[in-house]
């Protein structure tokens, strides 16, 4: 569904744009009781059976772009209840980060197959009747149809119909759950086990009716900057083509300056020092102090690997991520100012805010979130002119955005050195693969392997937090990445700080 416009896309937007129009504004967080009947105007419904519905899920989904908690449906508390905690521009939203509107979920069946009435041709084979082995297929009214109570969803019927008129039908968010952490509640309703869940809003993405949303610092972030503090936002590098086609760095920075932020860093640069850092890394450890090791960049796969493969979980590299990598040194240069990491990922919202590096980063916001900030002050990039600040960052640093480009860029500075050294890399994208490739290391089949997770099928231009769909995104990525003066991380000006700003505190 990423990259393919909807009434959730539009939802969503319109819900940012609100909130951060309100906070501009400098209301009073009071005025949030009125944005339901600004996104959802009028005396009819859009979507849903009754507009009244469709007003109480604005209200939630603005309560969690202001980092609030969704209310039980038994509540008869104000939509504004707790915005007093909200509105303070240094607060942090609490977890759960990822949330289910319960009202708004559509109680989707749950991997079940069906056979389509207009399809089955009730053919002569019968095969999907002789491969079941539980004989729940018989035929009705001249169709095929399947005994829900003996079926044992084995989907060997599909696989035999040779109409496809076999279908299996999943619950959307749980199926694009690499870490089974959906199933459906005692009402029918999806929930997330939060003990299981990583943050990777995988599911967010993929639910049809919008019901799954998370947390939004939106609103502090446009607070602190209406207060007046220095606020500098850094980029991640997958941020290439998402809000314009005519959107380089130059001209994205230019438009956050007028959204009020100071100044504009890359991340790539962060992710130049990531690279040399896991490379001494690498080199340090694998095969002398341990069989293989793993890239640190994707806090949910880092978190992954935590709660499924504990005891594997010290083979990821120490390094810092590029995110904190930035952070930490413009905290270094601007000890006052509040640090915005712009980016795809949704689950580097929990990151910033673990006890070690929330004095490195602020807030966190998506490009999702920032486009809502944008319309808010209705910027357009063809009205823009490019901002005198050029990027530094290399080529393969930017190139950590996509899948492979972590492993590739850590590999290619090893060779720079060392360019007789074997060294064997190993990618997986999307939690199953990467559970998958972990259980395999763990079995010993990964052993002086470099290793590389990325939660999101794609990479980081696959976040939950994008605009694009994945296929503009990597070619985007990748002009960005030709467009580098610089190809290597041992080029970067910063190159010999890594150690320096990992044992800042």
């Amino acid at each position: 569904m990423r990259g393919i416009p909807s009434l959730i896309t539009d939802i969503r937007k319109k819900v940012f744009t609100e909130v951060a129009r309100m906070a501009y504004s400098g209301a009073d967080y009071t005025a949030a009781e009125d944005l339901p009947y600004v996104i959802v105007p009028g005396d009819q419904p859009l979507h849903r059976e009754s507009i009244f519905l469709e007003r109480a899920i604005a209200g939630e989904r603005v309560r969690l772009a202001m980092g609030l908690s969704v209310r039980s449906i038994q509540t008869r508390s104000l939509m504004t209840d707790g915005m007093d905690h909200a509105a303070i521009a240094e607060s942090y939203y609490e977890p759960p980060l990822i949330n289910i509107i319960p009202y708004a979920c559509h109680s989707c069946p749950t991997k079940q197959y069906w056979v389509s009435q207009e399809v089955c041709q009730n053919c002569l084979a019968a095969s999907c009747q002789k491969v079941c082995p539980k004989g729940a297929i018989n035929v009705v009214n001249g169709k095929s149809r399947i005994d829900k109570s003996k079926c044992i969803r084995c989907g060997k019927c599909a696989a035999a119909c040779p109409y496809h008129a076999i279908t299996l039908l999943e619950r959307p968010c749980e199926s694009a759950c690499g870490m089974d952490a959906i199933s459906p509640g005692p009402d029918g309703r999806a929930q997330i086990n939060q003990d299981k869940c990583v943050a990777c809003g995988q599911c967010l993405v993929s639910c049809p009716f919008g019901a799954i949303v998370d947390k939004s610092q939106i609103y502090q972030v446009v607070r602190s900057i209406v207060e007046g503090n220095e606020a500098i936002a850094i980029l991640a590098p997958a941020f290439a083509g998402q809000f314009a086609k005519n959107c380089t760095f130059e001209r994205l920075s230019a438009a956050l300056k007028q959204l009020g932020f100071a100044a504009v860093e890359e991340v790539a640069v962060g992710a130049d020092i990531c690279t040399i850092e896991e490379a001494k890394d690498f080199l340090e450890k694998v095969p002398n102090k341990q069989p293989f090791m793993a890239t640190s960049c994707c806090p949910a796969w880092h978190s992954m690997v935590h709660k499924l493969f504990p005891q594997q979980a010290d083979y990821i590299s120490m390094t810092l991520t590029p995110m904190v990598f930035t952070a930490r040194m413009l905290k270094k240069q601007h000890p006052e100012a509040k640090i915005v990491f712009v980016g795809p990922c949704a689950a580097k919202k929990l990151e910033a805010i673990r006890e070690n590096i929330r004095s490195d980063v602020d807030f966190v916001l998506t490009f999702e979130e920032l486009q809502g900030m944008l319309e808010a002050k209705e910027i357009r990039f063809s009205d823009l002119e490019s901002d005198s600040v050029a990027p530094e960052s290399s080529a393969a640093g930017r190139g950590f955005a996509v899948s492979g480009g972590v492993a590739k860029a850590v590999m290619d500075l090893v060779h720079e050195e060392h360019p007789d050294l074997e060294i064997k890399t190993a990618n997986a994208e999307g939690l199953r693969n990467c559970r998958k490739m972990m259980t395999l290391a763990k079995a010993g089949k990964y052993n002086g392997y470099l290793l590389e997770g990325m939660a999101c099928p794609g990479g980081c231009v696959a976040g939950a937090g994008t605009i694009l769909s994945l296929d503009q995104a990597n070619k985007a990525v990748a002009a960005y990445c030709d467009s580098s003066a610089i190809r290597s991380p041992s080029q970067s000006k910063y190159s010999a700080t890594g150690k320096s700003l990992e044992e800042e505190t």
